[in-house]
Parts: C-alpha cells; sequence; structure tokens
C-alpha cells in the first residue's frame, strides 16, 4: 500500500512539474505591468543613501513569464541598487513570475560628491526584457553635494553660509568662547540621535524670505513632519547670548534645551521671529534657564510646547502657543512653568507672558506650579489662555476665548477675519523690544495697536 501511495505521488508532481513547464508563456505580447512608470527619490545628499523604495512587478497574463533579464541601465557604476529576492544585485537573470501574482524590487539611490553646489538630477533605468520585450522603468534622484561634520568641535569664530547644506552626524559642539554663525537661508540637517552642544554662542540670523533651518537629514516626504529624528539644539551653562531670529527648528526630540540662568542681565537665549515644531517631547525645555521670546510660532509637541522648570526668568510676548497633536495624545499642558524639578533644587521663577495666545485641544493649556516656598513673580496679561483654572482671571486676559485659526489641523495658525481676539492686545510701542522685534509680526507684517495676541498681525 506503501508503494501505491508513493506511486501516485511520484506521478502528480512529475505532471504539475510538467504543468508549471508548460505554463510559462513565450508570447511576445505578454508583457508586464509596474506599480509606477518612474520610481522618484527627493534630494538625496553626496554619499549619504537614501531609504528603500518599493517597485512592484505585475504579471497579469494567466500563464507565468520569464523575465530573462533584469538590469540597470547604468550597470555597476549606476547611483541606484537594486534588491531582488533580498539580494542586492545590479541584474538578475530568469526570473519567473506566475501567472496573475506580482514580485518586489527594491530600489535605493546613492549619489558619489562631486564639485556642484546647486542640486543636480541623477537618472538610470530598470531594464525589464520578457519574451524578447524590453519595457523600462525610469529612475530619478534629486542630488545635492554638503558639508559633513562628523562628531566636530569648533574652536574658532567660524560663519556658516548657504552654498551647500550642512548635515551633522553624531553631533556638532561650539566650544566655549567660540561663536558660531549661520547665515540666512542655511540648512543645518541632522542625522538620527545627533545634533548641536551650544557651550559658546549661536548666531542663527534669518530672515523672513530666507530663514535658517535645523531639522533630520531626511528629504523624503515622509519624514517632512516626523517627529524625533534628531535630538535638537542644546545651550550648556558655559554658553551666552545666543540668538535665533527668523530660524525654524523642527522634526526633533527636543527643540530648544536651556540649563541653567544666566549669570548676567543678558538672556541665555533669545528667539525671535521662529517656528518650533514636531517634537517627540517638547519644543522647549528650561532648567533655570533664562529665556527672551517674541513672535514665534510653536506647535505639535509630544508632551510641551514649553517646559520651564527649578525657576528661571522668561520673558514671552506676542508668541502663539498652539497645542494640537495629530501625532500624539498629550496629556500636559501646552506651557508649564515650576519652581522646582525633580533633579534640581528649587529657585525664584520670573515670568512674564503678554499678548501670547496659549491653545489647543486641552481643557488646561498653561500650569504655573508653585511646589516649594521659593518666589513667583508672574505677570500673566492680554493672554488668550484656554483654561479652566480662575488664577488668570483679570489683567485683560481672555478665558476660553477661541481665537478662530484659521486651519490648525493644517499649521495655519493666523487668524480668521472675524476672529473675536482681534484687536486684544496690548500696547507695546514702549517695550524696549519694540524698535527691533516686536514691530513686526512673524509674516513681517507692522504691527498696529491695538494688535492682536500672537506672533499674527490681522493687518
Amino acid at each position: 500500500m506503501r508503494l501505491s501511495y508513493l506511486a501516485v505521488l511520484l506521478l502528480f508532481l512529475a505532471f504539475t512539474a510538467c504543468r508549471k513547464s508548460e505554463g510559462i508563456t513565450t508570447d511576445a505580447k505578454a508583457k508586464l505591468s509596474f506599480s509606477t512608470d518612474t520610481v522618484l527619490f527627493d534630494t538625496v545628499f553626496t554619499s549619504s543613501g537614501t531609504t528603500n523604495k518599493q517597485l512592484k512587478v505585475y504579471n497579469t497574463n494567466q500563464k507565468a513569464v520569464n523575465i530573462s533579464q533584469i538590469q540597470l541601465s547604468g550597470g555597476s557604476g549606476s547611483y541606484f541598487s537594486l534588491i531582488i529576492n533580498g539580494q542586492p544585485v545590479s541584474q538578475k537573470s530568469n526570473l519567473q513570475i506566475d501567472g496573475n501574482d506580482s514580485i518586489s524590487i527594491y530600489v535605493k539611490a546613492t549619489i558619489d560628491a562631486n564639485s556642484q553646489t546647486k542640486p543636480f538630477i541623477a537618472q538610470d533605468s530598470i531594464v525589464f526584457n520578457t519574451n524578447g520585450n524590453k519595457q523600462t522603468v525610469a529612475l530619478v534622484a534629486y542630488g545635492q553635494n554638503a558639508v559633513f561634520i562628523n562628531n566636530q568641535t569648533i574652536t574658532a569664530n567660524t560663519t556658516w553660509n548657504s552654498l551647500l547644506p550642512y548635515i551633522v552626524y553624531k553631533s556638532v559642539t561650539v566650544a566655549s568662547n567660540a561663536t558660531l554663525t549661520i547665515l540666512p537661508g542655511t540648512k543645518v540637517l541632522f542625522h538620527s540621535n545627533s545634533g548641536m552642544h551650544i557651550k559658546g554662542t549661536l548666531l542663527a540670523n534669518g530672515t523672513p524670505a530666507s530663514p535658517v533651518l535645523f531639522s533630520g537629514d531626511r528629504t523624503e516626504r515622509i519624514y517632512a513632519d516626523e517627529p524625533g529624528q534628531w535630538n535638537g539644539l542644546h545651550f550648556y551653562s558655559s554658553s551666552s547670548n545666543s540668538k535665533l531670529h527668523y530660524a525654524v527648528v523642527k522634526n526633533a526630540i527636543i527643540g530648544l534645551t536651556v540649563d541653567s540662568l544666566s549669570k548676567t542681565q543678558t538672556p541665555r537665549l533669545s528667539l525671535t521671529n521662529s517656528i518650533v515644531k514636531n517634537m517627540t517631547i517638547a519644543g522647549f525645555v528650561g532648567y533655570n534657564a533664562h529665556l527672551n521670546a517674541f513672535n514665534n510660532l510653536f506647535y505639535n509637541a509630544g508632551q510641551y510646547l514649553l517646559y520651564g522648570v527649578s525657576g528661571g526668568k522668561y520673558n514671552l510676548k506676542q508668541n502663539t502657543f498652539a497645542g494640537y497633536n495629530a501625532k500624539f495624545s498629550r496629556r500636559t499642558p501646552a506651557l508649564y512653568f515650576s519652581d522646582l524639578s525633580n533633579a534640581l533644587p528649587a529657585r525664584n521663577l520670573q515670568l512674564l507672558l503678554m499678548n501670547n495666545i496659549i491653545w489647543g485641544s486641552l481643557t488646561e493649556e498653561l500650569l504655573i506650579d508653585k511646589k516649594t516656598t521659593a518666589g513667583i513673580d508672574a505677570e500673566v496679561s492680554n493672554n488668550v489662555i484656554k483654561t479652566i483654572l480662575k488664577t488668570y482671571e483679570g489683567n485683560s486676559n481672555l478665558l476660553n476665548t477661541d481665537p478662530n485659526f484659521i486651519e490648525p489641523l493644517k499649521d495655519n495658525f493666523m487668524l480668521k477675519n472675524n476672529s473675536s481676539i482681534i484687536n486684544k492686545g496690548r500696547d507695546l510701542s514702549t517695550d524696549p523690544a519694540f524698535g527691533i522685534f516686536l514691530n513686526k509680526d512673524l509674516n513681517n507684517q507692522p504691527r498696529i495697536f491695538p494688535s492682536e495676541p500672537g506672533c499674527y498681525e490681522n493687518n
């Protein structure tokens, strides 16, 4: 009986093998279909590869097809590489796809450095030969050279310009007594788990048309607003008088960290006319910090937009803090201040909040938390605040008055024309910062008093 079963099995295998061989079509009209006719990569920095992109190859015929050759037109010198059946190859022979089935090919782009300063296009194609048919899928990548910084310490006064982007691996440190000046339009892009340590002075001097960008180095569209791609900017106790003007800080774990109070009356960090967004934990973290912040937009952080503990000095005017979190389930207020922290002793807190919008998806978006006998001197006036507390009543604060942003879920935090907070800001024309920063809004539009709270003027 066992021999009979064995004989039947051998006959079945022989029959199916014969049918499988006979089931491969040799018809010249049998063509392949593809998920796209062009595999397109966003900006690829020289010597820095991309993520893999998937190309699906379909056989819509009833019978199997044999692809006699898959190859890169540029051969081994191509900017692109292929992964077929888990193997990195530049070509593959005799690959069969069963009827009404498909395979996946993964494509990666890596561009060698050259002398070009402007973006350029790298092109190739994948060639498929099937039954005498030649079909191609185009490969296109936008390439750009860059200045690569790998665990470097800047020990002398240095200027970075916008000629090429700067790609930081591991870290870059501005040493004590050194100043790094970053000119308008410069892009400083950080690889995963890297960051900037400022022990001297950082001056990021952007303009309305050409802000300075601090972001992750992944340029694919899926990473455009993805938090947590790099560590952030850290200002140490030896740093002094750093200024970020018209800067964009985005997609980090913590955007800005200041770890101690300034030893002089000059703030350790001045942040003006800037955007801080898409942070895994917080936009700004201060430990007994000294911060001046005017005309800034903060939004989308996993925990806090601004977190200041162990006391400190904060002068915050005409900022928009928008606690809308498409990517996070946040349970903490947008702004949190305290005289104490878990790791540091209690210290006095001086807080000036004026003409700000503090709004978001929670019922409580501002908390000033007094935990010890340390002094808290807080002036909170002419702000729009989402809160369930009565603490902030008076001083011309507008509590739970919806600012009516144009499209907050699409990152547009300008005010609608019918917003009820228009003309509710305090006249700051005598403020020491008025002539330099507060006379115009984040869009570089004149601020006309009575103005609007927040970073945008509704002229």
